[in-house]
């Protein structure tokens, strides 16, 4: 229903049950659920823009924001895991930098996973079960092979997770170049990920 939601914050709430923005959007506040490290990371009468999820339950309506495009798109992902909720999502988006989330799911590293609260062994393993292929697979052919000859076979994995997040082959193109043009070392796939999506998400 909505994707983003730019306006000024209003009201900053933290307890227990979570960390929320009120933002004023021409007279109106909406109130987002968002993660603990975005919620540091604005004050209160900043301009700021969410991308969000409206979430239906049975009893209400939740909207959660985040602030890059990318945590919001792992976040939907996440949620389509059966037995990891909302408050899940966020605990984990909340603990993991997102490159370092994928890599843990792609090498199947329950360990590091059962880090975050309330992820115990099975449930590791469950999301591992139920993503990885989303993390590496659902990206077109066609898409892969078109960027892959522009760039060097190194960056095929961040290829492969980028598209599997959703960006379009020129976004990504344009982030792997002006990585390479930075002096990443595209044979550190962890490190070359998480610096496109910093170069993605500006």
């Amino acid at each position: 229903m909505f994707d983003y939601i730019s306006g000024k914050l209003t009201y900053k709430t933290q307890n227990s049950k979570g960390c929320y923005f009120t933002i004023d959007v021409n007279g109106i506040g909406y109130r987002a659920e968002v993660v603990a490290s975005d919620f540091d990371k604005k004050n209160v009468n900043d301009d700021v823009r969410i991308f969000t999820v409206l979430i239906h339950r049975e009893d209400a309506m939740l909207l959660c924001g985040f602030l890059s495009k990318e945590a919001r798109d792992i976040f939907r992902v996440l949620t389509s895991v059966s037995g990891v909720g909302v408050k899940m999502s966020l605990t984990l988006l909340n603990e993991f930098e997102i490159s370092d989330l994928i890599y843990f799911v792609i090498n199947e590293n329950s360990k590091e996973l059962t880090r975050a609260k309330g992820v115990g062994a099975k449930l590791a393993q469950k999301i591992i079960l139920e993503l990885k292929d989303k993390f590496i697979n659902l990206q077109p052919e066609l898409k892969k092979s078109s960027i892959s000859a522009e760039i060097p076979p190194q960056t095929e994995d961040v290829q492969n997770i980028l598209l599997s997040l959703g960006y379009e082959e020129d976004e990504i193109l344009s982030a792997i170049k002006h990585a390479i043009s930075k002096g990443h070392d595209v044979n550190n796939s962890e490190e070359f990920l998480r610096v496109t999506l910093q170069i993605l998400s500006a």
